[in-house]
């Protein structure tokens, strides 16, 4: 069963969302860690400390769990498909 969409304001939330996308795809973090070319001990800090994520790992991360990342203001519904958002 997917995870639904959900709105991140916090780094201890996107590591929490991070971690349960992984178990739902049914992967430990030893295999996460060889798709994302990290070790298993970096996949479980990271997920704690989501906030240490750079851009480059977190896009990979998503990549690997089948996520996608999407960009949005505060407060925003969803932005309608093919429009960039009016920041």
């Amino acid at each position: 069963m997917p995870l639904p969409s959900q709105v991140l304001v916090t780094a201890t939330q996107l590591g929490a969302e991070l971690q349960a996308a992984r178990k739902v795809k049914g992967l430990t973090q030893s295999a996460l860690a060889e798709r994302i070319g990290l070790s298993q001990s970096r996949v479980s800090h990271l997920e704690l400390n989501a906030h240490e994520l750079s851009v480059e790992q977190l896009l990979a991360w998503c990549a690997a769990l089948g996520l996608e990342l999407a960009l949005a203001p505060r407060g925003s519904d969803d932005l309608p498909s093919g429009n960039p958002p009016e920041w």
